[in-house]
């Protein structure tokens, strides 16, 4: 059995549209990624303001569709996809991070999986494949629902490279997480390595392919996927495996991944991936591939917000308040999220950390979007443009105030009571 294949690739502004495109064929992206399916392009929002490393990079996404373009997949069927979560606000975010930018001048369809989208109850989504999960029985007894769509569909994930609170790293196989599970993800929080092998495992049964690419541009150390401390680091990664990809990064980053990641030591063991990177097929810049940043990682230096979910899902708060969070009372963890992280840390916090990254030359691309020089190359000048907060601090503020209240309003505890009675008050057809 031929090993898994793992691109590395280092880049700059000057040559990231070739690299892309380089990268994703040394992955052998055309043996999997079929071009008479729609094909997905899973855009990740890990915070809908911009912060180096958290989100796909404009460059990133960018790169992906012309590498496809070019290499003769039909515009009409590839589309950019969103979730969103309760605390983050994906229409904001996809503006913020400049992704809706590059959908539109491409002229892609741009799909929000939660607007007008039919889902599929799980078992009549993957059939027997339900009986192997290892954990989202259990998590879900009355059963869960996926997004319709997938069925058959392409996926490529854009994932970045960074750590969690939660799985140490996130990359590919998390990236699936917000796209595949509808409301309540947060049930799945304390087994959320096996959560992420049963929705790979659900993956392999409903898409038609599967392919990662992460960019490493930016990547971000400590307590991910958020309250992180950004650095340049200039690599691109891209597999047909999700695991190996995710190994990878994480050995970049200075992790064991067998060791130290288990949701990839899981999924390795239950064969979707290889998650062993002396057995896999490294190809690209393998002296880049080598390197070792030695990452600090997300637990020597948790937040205050980190602390508290991790006492809550595996600590000592577990038996007196994880309870609430399937319950109506849910939303309170929801609130606590804004208030933390959009309200306090990203306007008086985020600018000291970031200050280096926005500097760089990625830094001056993102802030000059759409103006600068593109080639087919890449962008010879990124700008001389910093990026700078569009808002003052207290504009700021003032956002997380609107997120706080969407936050609310879509939160599904009171979402699904007023689906509920929508439903009451419909009149009954007469036969």
């Amino acid at each position: 059995m031929a090993a898994s294949k793992v691109a590395v690739l280092e880049t700059r502004p000057e040559t990231v549209r070739a690299d892309y495109h380089r990268l994703l064929n040394l992955a052998g992206y055309q043996h999997v990624i079929a071009k008479d399916a729609d094909t997905a392009l899973k855009i990740n929002i890990s915070w809908h303001f911009f912060f180096p490393a958290s989100s796909t990079t404009p460059w990133q996404l960018d790169g992906v569709i012309r590498a496809m373009l070019k290499d003769g997949y039909d515009k009409d069927l590839l589309h950019g996809c969103h979730n969103r979560t309760v605390v983050i606000d994906a229409r904001l975010g996809e503006r913020e991070n400049k992704q809706v930018d590059v959908i539109e001048a491409y002229g892609l369809r741009n799909i929000h999986l939660y607007e007008n989208e039919e889902w599929l109850n799980i078992r009549d989504a993957v059939g027997e494949v339900a009986d192997e999960f290892l954990c989202l029985n259990e998590v879900y007894p009355k059963g869960f629902t996926i997004p319709k769509r997938f069925l058959g569909e392409n996926i490529i994930h854009l994932p970045t490279v960074k750590t969690h609170v939660f799985t140490t790293t996130t990359g590919a196989m998390k990236n699936a997480f917000g796209g595949l599970l509808n409301e309540h993800r947060h049930w799945t929080h304390p087994v959320i390595h096996e959560t992420l092998v049963d929705l790979l495992m659900i993956q392999k049964k409903i898409h038609r392919g599967v392919f990662a690419v992460m960019d490493g541009t930016f990547a971000g150390d400590g307590p991910g996927p958020r309250c992180m401390t950004p650095h340049v680091k200039n690599v691109l990664l891209a597999s047909a495996d999700q695991v190996a990809i995710d190994a990878v990064a994480a050995k970049l980053m200075g992790f064991e991944p067998l060791d130290d990641c288990k949701y990839i030591r899981l999924a390795h063991e239950k064969g979707l991936g290889c998650g062993d990177v002396n057995e896999l097929d490294i190809v690209g810049d393998e002296s880049v591939a080598r390197q070792n940043w030695h990452f600090a990682g997300p637990f020597k230096k948790m937040t205050f917000a980190s602390k508290m979910q991790h006492y809550i899902y595996w600590g000592p708060l577990k038996k007196p308040i994880e309870w609430s969070l399937k319950t109506w009372l849910a939303p309170w963890a929801y609130i606590a999220s804004v208030l933390y992280h959009d309200t306090y840390w990203y306007p008086f916090k985020s600018r000291r950390a970031m200050q280096r990254c926005l500097a760089s030359a990625w830094g001056r691309l993102f802030e000059n979007w759409g103006a600068v020089e593109a080639t087919e190359e890449g962008f010879p000048e990124p700008g001389t443009q910093e990026p700078e907060y569009r808002r003052g601090v207290w504009g700021l503020v003032k956002e997380s105030m609107r997120i706080l209240a969407l936050c609310i309003k879509e939160a599904p505890e009171f979402a699904a009571r007023k689906r509920r009675r929508a439903a009451a008050e419909k009149p009954h057809e007469t036969p």
